[in-house]
């Protein structure tokens, strides 16, 4: 060994040691250490590339483990190595699959703590079999983070019950030509879009993952088309943007090209929200390629089979299940998590089948599981909103009950119930107030409230808005999948025609539903979440699970602002409601208190005042009254009619010197401002009509 340390020094670069910690490649004034994790591993070498796309390395580094070997971390440093250095490893060990061990030294890996990778090279089935793949392997970059000009920009930390969620993808937002974008599909694209997003309203993008994976893993061919993993929930860099959404990666710009889009959002008003998938990784199963986790040690990172170590627990339907109760896992995706928070100020975070994250190391469900508690308690992580996917694909199902105080849960009950009312189903006057008036069902028990609600009426996965009222079945046979893949329950309505039509009749039907949904959604207690592009119109033609699409039938159609521009202006009107009354965004449930008015924080009525139709199994009426406690904000009256017709509504008699002004009308019978001279109102059918009340 000590004959091949001083060949080392002779080479470009002097090495040393190095230290244990933290993790990755760090760059250092005078250099770069480099460490990584692996309890099982008998060699590590690490290799130094002089530019992208070189297929052999400048210098290959042997480490020592008497000296470069601390417990089970494995680290070095290279002298006046630079940022936009390129590396990886290969790491050797016994290759004893059924006992979970899958060493191979011929395998080229990337670094699970790369700030930023390269695939210029990358052949994926050439990571799957047991040959060298040195010149078709991803490469990942050094990356000195130090310096970045922030401009004194920080994480808004905008309170909770503020929030008004906008779920993209980052590439799908502007890859269609009618975006008019100079970098279609990037960071910087989202940038140029922000005076659009700030006209809207929201106060937060949910980006769909943008941390590294395999965008060049191809699912299938159909009719000539090749499909791509395009949603991008096959993670493969917990620490590094994803190269596609970059428009300079090969010069390491991951890192900055990101925190432009963060610092130019937040400037706006408009907080960043990263989707996150800690659950599995982008590796697979027994037969899937060996990137980095499975090559650096393949025992710790995931669940394997009891019986036979060869094989892994597929707990979220991806092939693998990332081990994430483990010391050193746990310690990932925590280092992970407050990095984003510390270095690219990310304002929180939405895990993707959360569920997976309270299993222990055996697989099985706990309420206390160290990684979400210790997420939660962080001291770093302490103002970052916490957002989850409460289930995962093995039918571990905890909406209402997942581990922990400040997590906000996608509430599919909310969804599948405003769904179901909207589109005329009876008897669901009772669940639809209870999903308006923040879940209490669910969340109204130790120290949960409305906030604990994430509330969404559609989202990446399934119908666009659009979709939800042009179509009664799903589409989905783009995919290649005989049209078995996306659920079969939508609670969608086509209203007399399968998709387009030029029925003018259905045309302003199905906008009238979209203008209902969205009307609900935003006076409803909980967060909201829009998905990108249903506030102007914007379809997938039927397809409910456009994972693989990454094209027209997923990117958003910028066209249809003009088309559809009475719809953007009708969602606008409601977000700039939500924003102006206190009493729509509760961090606790009602409490039947009565203003000076005389009106309750909450009183139901149907279409005779204090009548809901709580026991009337046919009722597709509900109304209600939302008093206001705060100065200068006005009470609100709000009538629901799904019937198939127009219907008579008392409201409730106005105070000496007030009356009830129609705010908005999703049917368009009474204009907006028009006063009430009565004390009752005609509610359109299957409309929404909402009530403010104003001192005249």
């Amino acid at each position: 060994m000590k004959s091949e340390l001083n060949t080392i020094v002779t080479l470009p670069y002097r090495v040393r040691a190095g230290n244990a910690h933290p993790l990755g490649s760090t760059v250092t004034n005078d250099g770069v250490n480099f460490s990584i994790y692996s309890e099982h591993a008998t060699s590590v070498t690490l290799l130094l590339f002089q530019q992208d796309g070189d297929l052999e390395p400048i210098q290959e580094i042997h480490l020592d483990p008497t000296t470069n070997r601390t417990s089970c971390f494995w680290h070095v440093f290279v002298e006046n190595l630079k940022s936009g250095a390129q590396y990886a490893y290969r790491v050797d060990g016994p290759n004893l699959p059924e006992a979970g061990l899958r060493y191979n030294s011929n395998k080229v890996l990337i670094d699970p703590y790369a700030k930023g990778n390269s695939d210029t090279l990358w052949e994926r089935v050439d990571a799957c079999h047991a040959e060298d793949n040195l010149h078709t392997s991803m490469r990942s970059v050094v990356i000195d983070y130090r310096n970045y000009d922030w401009e004194g920009d920080k994480p808004l930390q905008r309170p909770i019950q503020d929030c008004i969620i906008y779920e993209m993808h980052v590439r799908g937002f502007t890859a269609s030509p009618t975006s008019k974008v100079t970098h279609p599909g990037t960071f910087r694209s989202v940038i140029e879009k922000i005076p659009y997003l700030q006209q809207l309203g929201i106060t937060a993008v949910e980006l769909l993952p943008v941390f590294e994976f395999d965008d060049k893993e191809m699912v299938r061919v159909v009719d000539g088309h090749e499909l791509c993993n395009y949603w991008g929930y096959s993670t493969i860099g917990y620490f590094s943007p994803d190269s596609r959404y970059c428009v300079d990666p090969q010069l390491g710009s991951h890192i900055n090209e990101f925190r432009d889009m963060v610092k130019a959002l937040h400037r706006a008003g408009i907080e960043v929200i990263l989707d996150v998938v800690y659950n599995h990784t982008n590796e697979g199963n027994h037969e899937g390629p060996t990137i980095s986790f499975k090559g650096f040690d393949n025992l710790t990172y995931y669940y394997l089979s009891s019986q036979n170590k060869y094989y892994y627990m597929d707990y979220t339907g991806c092939g693998n299940t990332f081990n994430v109760n483990h010391p050193v896992v746990e310690k990932l995706i925590l280092d992970s998590l407050e990095f984003w928070v510390k270095e690219m100020h990310v304002d929180g975070f939405r895990f993707d089948e959360g569920s997976v994250l309270t299993r222990d190391e055996n697989g099985i469900p706990t309420q206390h599981p160290p990684v979400l508690w210790n997420i939660e308690l962080s001291d770093s992580l302490a103002n970052t909103k916490l957002f989850t996917e409460a289930w995962d694909a093995a039918g571990l199902y905890q909406i209402g009950s997942f581990p922990g105080y400040s997590w906000a849960e996608w509430n599919g009950r909310y969804r599948d119930d405003i769904r179901r009312f909207v589109r005329g189903d009876a008897g669901m006057v009772n669940d639809v107030a209870t999903r308006i008036s923040g879940s209490s069902d669910l969340y109204n028990h130790h120290l949960h409230g409305p906030t604990n609600s994430l509330n969404f009426i559609t989202c990446h996965d399934g119908f666009t808005m659009m979709d939800l009222v042009t179509y009664n079945e799903k589409h989905n046979w783009a995919n290649g999948e005989s049209n078995q893949d996306g659920i079969n329950e939508n609670y969608s309505s086509n209203y007399g025609y399968e998709g387009d039509t030029s029925d003018e009749g259905i045309q302003a039907f199905r906008l009238q539903q979209i203008r209902n949904f969205i009307s609900i959604l935003l006076i409803s207690q909980g967060i909201p979440m829009l998905l990108a592009g249903d506030e102007m119109g914007n379809t997938q033609y039927g397809n409910n699970n456009a994972y693989c699409q990454d094209n027209e039938i997923s990117w958003i159609d910028w066209s249809l602002t003009e088309s559809n521009e009475n719809l953007i202006h009708f969602c606008k009107k409601l977000i700039n409601l939500r924003k102006s009354v206190k009493s729509l965004r509760r961090k606790t449930f009602f409490t039947g208190a009565v203003n000076e008015r005389g009106y309750k924080d909450l009183d139901w009525h149907g279409c005779k005042l204090y009548s809901p139709g709580w026991n009337n199994p046919s009722s597709r009426v509900l109304a209600f009254t939302l008093g206001s406690f705060v100065s200068d904000e006005p009470d609100l009256y709000v009538a629901l009619n799904m019937e198939q017709q127009r219907l008579t509504f008392e409201v409730p008699p106005a105070p000496a010197g007030s009356a009830w002004k129609v705010y908005s009308d999703s049917s368009f019978l009474h204009a907006d401002g028009e006063i009430l001279q009565e004390q009752q109102v005609e509610v359109q059918y299957h409309s929404v009509l909402l009530l403010t009340l104003e001192k005249i």
